[in-house]
Parts: C-alpha cells; structure tokens; sequence
C-alpha cells in the first residue's frame, strides 16, 4: 500500500513543463508566420498592381535608309570619323533622336549617327511592301532607262514619300501612268466659319448700292488673283515602274525614256510612245527582226488616259524595211494592254493583242486583234457585235466629212 501511494504521488508530482514549452513554441511559431504574411500580402499586392500597371516593354523603333549610301558618324559634329556605311534599304534600330540626327545601330552591331532626312518610318516601308505586293501581277506595258538619279516614290507626287533611289542609266519596267499637280498636291485651305446673327432683310437700293462700291474697290492684283486661281492646274505624268532589285514606286514619266527600237521611234511623228509590245519575229536571211505594236499620244502631260492611237509596225521582207500594218486613231485608251500568240486550227498560231477602250457609256471594253501577216483584223470576243456595241469614245470631236448629208444634184 505505501508502495502504490508512493507511486501515485510520484505520478501526481511529475513536472509536464516541458510539453507546455514545446506545444507554446508550436503556437509562437504558428502565430509568427501569420504576422509575417500579413506584412508580406499587401507588399506582393502593391508589386504585382505596378507591374500589370507597366504592361509589356516597348518594341525598339525601326527606320530605313533612303538614300543610296550614308556614312555612320561617331559623333555630330563638322568634324566627325566614319564607323560604318548603310546602303538604301537597309534597316536600323533608332538609339536615340535630336534635331537632325538620329543615333541608330545596324543589323550587324554597329552604331553611330544619321541625318534624319536619309532616313524613313516604318509605315512607309510597309507601304513599298504593299505596292510591291500589289503590282507583283501587273503586266509590263513598256521598258526604259532612267535620265538620272531619281527618287522612288510611294505616291505620284514630288511631296510624296521615297525609301529607294535609281541611279541615272537604270533599266526599268513601265507597269501604270498617273497624272498629278506639277510641284505636289496643293494645299487646301478651310476657312474659318463666322457665326452670323439673326438674318435681317437688306434694302434692294441700299444693297445694290454696297455691290457697286464693293466691286469699285477690287484691287487689279485681286482681279489678277482671281483670274489665275480660274486657270488649269498644271499636270505632270508618272510612271510605276519596277526596277532590277524589284523595287515598285512612281517616278516622273518624263525622267524615263523608252527603250523602243530607234527604227521604230522614227515614225512617232512627234507623238509620245507609251508602250510598245513584241508580237513576233520574222527571219530575213540571217537574222530574226521582231515585229510591233506601239501605244501613242499626244506630247502633252495631264490626259485623261494613257495612250489615243495604236500602230502595228511589220518587216517588208522584200524591202527589209518597217512598214505600217495597222493604224488607229483619237481613242480613249488605258492599261494595261496585253499580246500574245493563240492557236486559230487549221489557220496555226498568229500573234494576238487586246487593248482596252472607253466607250460612250463610260465602261472600258477590251478590243482584240490577230495579225495575218501582214494584216490585222479584229477578232471578236463573247458578247460583243460591231453592229450593236456602243460606239467608242473619242478624244477629239469627229469631224464629219465635208459635203456629208447633202444629196448630190443630177
């Protein structure tokens, strides 16, 4: 009995300190995280608002060479040391901007300064890009060279934007002609609208007596002023041609001649070639002489269409010479104008061209012709009858014959 009261009451007296100690550490612990999370909440909270808050880093600015070649400069200054050249075409990342310089680094790593007007955006690459796209179809109405070094445009207009240049002797492709205000689109101005009060009736003596004072001070250079402002905007043509690199833009048309054989330039009797195409080619002796369809107009800028006559040229084979095969006048002509050689059966294969005309109802119908050496004859399409189609529109007036209508005396 004292042995189980002695155990008992050494059970009752053990010391369980150590287990509160441990089991209040736990929760200390436990409590201590949670302060710890509170701090760090808000603090993620705030990090992650200010980083959707920035979004995503800026793309690099992109730019283009438009000039034929740039030296890079080390520094801007009138004295400067070259680092690099750019060619046109070529394309930069912008560093950093001033007035008239931009810092830029080249694809390769290299970095130094450019005037800014040797330079273009983005948007108008991507514009060369699309007519590039455009006009990659587009059939080649003529070839010629280029007088001189010229700027590719974007648009047919001298204010327009350019990226490339052709060097003066280029080989080209004519593809479209556009007409444009010489020296650029001028600049419409928006007069200001003046808030008027409530409409009185005016008294016809009083009226007319404030016209004849009005019209009595009209200055001569206001008279001046307005009669030029009634004058005909001067025009000025443009190509879109294509060049070796395969580069599409507009140049002056007037900045290109025609590669039309000089046999053949001839006879432009003072006209303006538009184009021309070669049919087919014929042997004399020993060589192979090329025969023509040739596009003309009028040595004039501004007109309405691209070409208003057409002439057929053939090789006299007897007199190994040019001679005019067919030859029509004062139409209203555009592109694109289109030749080739098609099977007729037992006729075999004869050269083939189709033009395309304006008509009096203003529609553009195409015209095709075969070539019967040495004649051309039309060749009529599906739909099309000489004697109901509309007539074609004309240029020029038709001048009726002289004595035409009037019955003959007996």
């Amino acid at each position: 009995m004292d042995t189980l009261a002695g155990i008992r009451c050494y059970s009752e007296n053990v010391d369980t300190s150590p287990v509160k100690s441990v089991s209040g550490l736990r929760f200390s612990s436990i409590g201590g995280g949670l302060r710890s999370l509170k701090v760090l909440l808000p603090c993620l909270f705030l990090l992650f608002t200010f980083a959707c808050k920035r979004g995503p880093l800026k793309q690099a600015e992109m730019m283009y060479v438009s000039v034929p070649q740039a030296n890079l400069r080390d520094r801007v200054s009138a004295v400067y040391n070259k680092v690099g050249v750019v060619y046109a075409g070529d394309k930069v990342e912008v560093l950093e901007k001033q007035k008239r310089f931009i810092h830029v680094k080249t694809k390769d790593g290299r970095d130094g300064w450019l005037e800014l007007r040797y330079l273009a955006g983005q948007d108008v690459a991507d514009g060369f890009d699309k007519l590039k796209t455009d006009n990659a179809k587009t059939i080649v109405q003529a070839h010629g060279t280029t007088r001189a070094e010229l700027n590719i445009h974007l648009t047919p207009d001298r204010e327009g934007d350019h990226l490339y240049q052709m060097k003066e002797g280029e080989k080209v492709e004519v593809l479209k002609k556009a007409s444009a205000p010489r020296g650029g689109t001028p600049k419409q101005t928006v007069k200001p609208i003046v808030s008027k009060g409530p409409v009185k009736k005016a008294d016809p003596a009083a009226q007319a007596e404030a016209e004849k004072a009005k019209t009595a001070a009209v200055k001569p250079t206001d008279k001046l002023a307005a009669e030029k402002a009634d004058e005909p905007v001067p025009m000025e043509d443009w190509f879109l041609v294509r060049n070796s690199q395969g580069y599409v833009g507009w140049v002056l048309a007037r900045m290109v001649d025609i590669d039309v054989p000089l046999d053949i330039a001839q006879y432009a009797e003072g006209q303006r070639i538009m184009g021309y195409f070669i049919l087919n080619k014929v042997p004399d002796e020993d060589k192979q002489v090329a025969q023509y369809l040739v596009l003309m107009a009028a040595p004039r800028d501004g007109l309405p269409y691209d070409y208003d006559s057409i002439r057929v040229f053939s090789w006299n084979l007897k007199r190994h010479r040019y001679e005019t095969a067919y030859r029509e006048r004062n139409l209203w002509g555009v592109y694109p104008v289109t030749s080739g050689i098609e099977n007729f059966g037992k006729e075999g294969d004869e050269p083939v061209f189709t033009i395309q005309l304006k008509d009096e109802t203003g529609r553009i119908v195409p015209r095709k012709y075969r070539m019967i050496q040495p004649v051309i004859r039309r060749v009529l399409l599906p739909g099309q009858n000489e004697k109901t189609d509309p007539k074609l529109a004309r240029p020029e007036p038709v001048k009726k014959a002289e004595g035409a209508g009037k019955k003959k005396k007996k």
